[in-house]
């Protein structure tokens, strides 16, 4: 990196996805486990339940793979 550029610089792409992106899907996940939860508590749909279970590891998965392009994206 330049000698010029602060120490705590990202470039625009790492900082819009560590800043933005990332905590969205993190709540997209948590979200979703909530509302995972809260069906299965009131004694809901199992087959609501296996939905949200699946929909819940796809946004994991997604969050994961933000997450690392993200770690890619500060390391440039």
């Amino acid at each position: 990196m330049a000698d010029w550029l602060p120490r705590c610089y990202l470039p625009p792409m790492a900082s819009l996805l560590s800043t933005f992106i990332l905590p969205v899907a993190a709540g997209a996940v948590a979200l979703v486990l909530l509302l995972g939860l809260v069906n299965m508590m009131r004694g809901g749909s199992p087959n609501t339940s296996q939905k949200l279970m699946r929909w819940r590891v796809l946004l994991q998965f997604v969050a994961i793979i933000i997450a690392m392009i993200a770690v890619w994206a500060m390391g440039r």
